[in-house]
């Protein structure tokens, strides 16, 4: 049985001028102690994909679908039966942009008490074992926010993330801010709790970083998950158009072509058009792809594309 299942997941935004599908149709399964990679460009539905699984939607909400956690379905709890039993104990979140995720008027050390407090848990000593592992000293627990570096807020956000083990770690650019020294050691540090059967789903636009930690990984555009499957065959043998782009969108080193830009624009997800919604920037578009596509099986996953009908 997979540890984390995803089937038909449809998440919307009330907007003035409409509902908007930023997640639609979106089903995909990890095992224990597997990671995800979710790639995609700017607003495509990644984060908001994340914040599905941790049921914290702000603006938003779960409109279908379902998610299976360890054979459960944390779509049938209450809010009150969610917060008590699996948020931040089983399922945690590393959130984008570590200035939010702090309070100003705490200091570090307060931040984490306060989480401890919450979910009556009195082992402080995880804490300091926490912040080494994340390559900080104990010193910054009696720091504010505002006297730590970005990349420091980073790593401390990391550490909350982590501090009730949960059993699945959404983590949305968890190294963005990090050097590649630290960005190293915080790999390091999640491959060692995938081997004590932690789960990730790990959102990035860096396909370095997901290549890295990522057994499989799932490209989104336009709020579908367009392809899925293991991380050797995304990034060795793409099938999706949009996913063989983003591939060639890569700078290289050694390479001496130059990567190449995907032209036009992502469509809006107020009222998407009926069909792929890559066709309109797509090389290889027919006239069917007008028609809703049906998932097509690969051999270790599923695209979304009538070339593989």
């Amino acid at each position: 049985m997979d540890f984390l299942s995803i089937q038909n997941l449809n998440t919307i935004y009330d907007a003035d001028e409409g509902q908007v599908k930023a997640v639609q149709n979106v089903s995909f399964s990890i095992n224990s102690g597997e990671s995800v990679g979710i790639v995609g460009e700017s607003a495509c539905g990644k984060s908001t994909l994340g914040l599905s699984l941790l049921r914290t939607i702000p603006g938003g909400k779960i409109h279908s679908g379902t998610i299976l956690f360890d054979g459960k379905s944390i779509l049938d709890l209450t809010n009150d039966e969610f917060d008590s039993q699996y948020r931040w104990k089983q399922i945690s979140m590393i959130f984008q942009g570590a200035m939010n995720s702090l309070d100003p008027v705490y200091t570090i050390s307060h931040q984490f008490v306060d989480v401890l407090k919450q979910h009556q848990s009195n082992d402080k000593d995880i804490v300091k074992s926490l912040l080494t592992q994340v390559g900080l000293d104990e010193s910054v627990l009696s720091k504010y926010p505002h006297e730590l570096s970005g990349g420091m807020k980073q790593r401390v956000i990391i550490a909350m993330a982590l501090l009730l083990k949960p059993k699945l770690v959404i983590a949305d650019e968890p190294t963005t801010a990090l050097d590649v020294l630290v960005q190293s050691q915080i790999l390091d540090l999640f491959k060692s709790l995938k081997k004590q059967g932690v789960s990730f789903v790990v959102i990035s636009h860096d396909l370095a970083v997901i290549s890295q930690i990522c057994e499989k990984i799932g490209i989104m555009y336009a709020g579908q998950m367009v392809e899925f499957g293991t991380s050797q065959q995304i990034l060795t043998n793409p099938k999706h158009p949009y996913t063989q782009a983003l591939i060639k969108s890569i700078p290289r080193l050694h390479d001496t072509q130059k990567p190449q830009f995907i032209p036009g624009s992502p469509p809006s997800l107020l009222n998407p058009k009926q069909g792929c919604r890559f066709a309109p920037r797509c090389p290889h578009v027919m006239d069917k792809c007008n028609q809703d596509t049906i998932p097509t099986k690969t051999e270790t996953g599923y695209v979304q594309c009538w070339l593989y009908e």
